[in-house]
């Protein structure tokens, strides 16, 4: 009997052995001479990247804002080409990266690209099939790995753990991430506070003009709606890229309280709003509500739909509801370009980020 029980535990031992062992074979794996990692993106997809990966490279700028916050050393070039109020708060040991696209209609230059020879790629978006279909054809195409990251607001947490496991930087991506869960949270337990009857409504302006805007289900102005403001726009929703036309006869109807806009340095209205004429009989004109959605060097509010954005949360949920969500906006933006953009702000630079932006 005793004898018996020996050789049950050996054969348990063996098998717990052999157990780990193809667990580890999983988790690390030797492909010729370089160790490779197992990582389930967010789409459920596992991909195997080097565990050693030095060089990487995201096929949009809402990858590219992800990957510089967590590691700038990490990027081999940028989707287009830096605009100087970017180069202002981005360290300029980074400005010269290589514009290898992947913005706007700027096609991702995928000679060059690999040229440089990243260890895997990153694509963050919506996710849905055709993004999915659009890794694997990328993978087939450059022979790298491409992780697949959710760019909703609500997942950010889980996108920093997935890019600190594959860059070797678990720390760093915990701690960025637990400020943007933590960030959401505030705002979602806080919601509540909003009586219906005190809702701001809120006109998004874009474009050179300020006759461009988003509707409530369309994710360039989403904010609005998760600070508890209400979008007055009722247009259409114009694909992916948005930016509705509507008319001024439209606008004066809508009426709205308070109307955020794009800086002049973009290309937006915002210094027309106060002098059009058309636009003073809106009850926001008249008020003096309008302000400057901050735009360096990435917007907070809109595109592109990175981190960068939650900034843009904290920011309009305290312009629409100082009471509530009490932020102090100067404490806020240096603790956050410091974390993020590894910039440190001095006063005047707050002042003037702030300057047409809050009612202080």
């Amino acid at each position: 009997m005793f004898k018996r029980s020996i050789s049950l535990l050996i054969v348990l031992v063996l098998v717990f052995s052999l157990l780990v062992g193809c667990n580890n074979e999983a988790v690390n794996e030797d492909l010729g001479d370089e160790e490779y990692i197992e990582i389930k993106d967010m789409a459920g997809r596992i991909v195997l990247v080097p565990a050693k990966a030095e060089k990487v490279f995201a096929t949009i700028p809402t990858g590219t804002i992800l990957l510089y916050s967590l590691n700038p050393e990490k990027m081999i070039g940028w989707n287009y080409d830096l605009r100087e109020g970017e180069k202002r708060f981005i360290d300029e040991e980074y400005h010269d990266l290589p514009n290898l696209g992947g913005a706007g209609k700027n096609a991702i230059n995928i000679e060059e690209m690999l040229k440089m020879d990243p260890a895997f790629l990153i694509i963050m978006e919506e996710l849905d099939e055709d993004t999915i279909s659009k890794a694997e054809e990328l993978e087939e195409q450059t022979g790298k790995p491409v992780i697949l990251l959710d760019s909703d607001l609500h997942k950010l947490d889980e996108a920093y753990k997935i890019l600190g496991k594959a860059l070797r930087e678990e720390e760093r991506a915990e701690k960025l991430g637990n400020y943007c869960k933590e960030t959401m949270e505030d705002i979602e337990n806080n919601i509540s506070r909003i009586n219906k009857e005190e809702k701001v409504r809120v006109y998004y302006a874009e474009g050179p003009n300020g006759l461009e805007t988003e509707p409530s289900d369309s994710w360039h102005a989403e904010i609005i709606d998760m600070v508890g403001g209400e979008n007055v726009a009722e247009v259409e929703l114009k694909g992916d890229k948005g930016k509705s036309e509507v008319s001024i006869e439209q606008l004066l109807i809508w009426n709205p309280d308070l109307i955020i806009s794009w800086d002049d340095e973009r290309g937006g209205y915002y210094s027309g709003i106060f002098e059009d004429s058309a636009w003073q009989s809106i009850k926001a004109v008249e008020n003096g509500e309008i302000y400057e959605i901050p735009n360096k060097p990435f917007n907070w509010f809109d595109r592109p739909p990175s981190v960068n954005r939650i900034l843009g949360v904290k920011w309009l949920g305290n312009l629409l509801y100082p009471d509530i969500f009490d932020y102090n906006m100067e404490e806020e933006v240096k603790e956050f370009y410091n974390l993020f953009y590894h910039y440190q702000l001095t006063e005047g630079e707050i002042e003037e980020l702030l300057r047409n932006s809050t009612r202080y």
